[in-house]
């Protein structure tokens, strides 16, 4: 989604958000994240006001005093960036891919399902599975914050059946574009 992203040539404009459009992606937030009203105050406290900057190909990235917190592709589910993940590690759930998916997650490719069966991949035990289209942190074998962003294409117990093909769309990923966008 942020491959070639150009900040001088993909953004469109930036407007300051509602109040009341404020409210609602704060509830929206609230609703699609595991977080708690007060770590979100500390993150986006309610007196300070979010500015919606337009990019290209339908992505909203809000940012407050220009650091992006978060994003949006058309109407989908909000997305934490990965620098507003790595403070807050636990607004996602979290699944985890084995050594060898690392390379191809860092240059952009989806994650396959074997990549999370395989002996140094996790997904979550049946009582808190994960359901399709649902926003996940994807982390690394062996590695402490997360690597990527993504949208659960199965279910975490259809990954585990099926075995094969997509399981996670990536979104985002370290070294990405909005990753390298500190300020906008």
């Amino acid at each position: 989604m942020f491959k070639k992203f150009q900040p001088s040539t993909d953004i469109s404009g930036q407007t300051a958000v509602k109040s009341s459009v404020q409210r609602s992606i704060r509830a929206a937030i609230l609703s699609q994240w595991k977080i708690d009203p007060e770590t979100l105050e500390s993150i986006w406290p309610k007196k300070e006001s979010v500015i919606q900057v337009k990019c290209r190909e339908h992505i909203s990235i809000f940012t407050l005093h220009g650091e992006p917190l978060f994003f949006q592709h058309f109407d989908g589910p909000f997305y934490p960036t990965l620098r507003l993940l790595h403070k807050y590690p636990f607004i996602l759930p979290m699944v985890r891919v084995d050594r060898g998916a690392i390379r191809f997650l860092l240059a952009g490719a989806h994650m396959m399902c074997p990549g999370f069966t395989s002996k140094g991949g996790y997904l979550p035990p049946l009582e808190s599975a994960i359901l399709a289209e649902k926003p996940v942190a994807i982390y690394a074998e062996g590695k402490e914050h997360a690597i990527g962003i993504g949208l659960t294409k199965l279910s975490t117990e259809e990954i585990k059946k099926v075995n094969k093909g997509v399981g996670v769309e990536v979104v985002t990923h370290l070294g990405d574009d909005l990753w390298v966008l500190q300020k906008v």
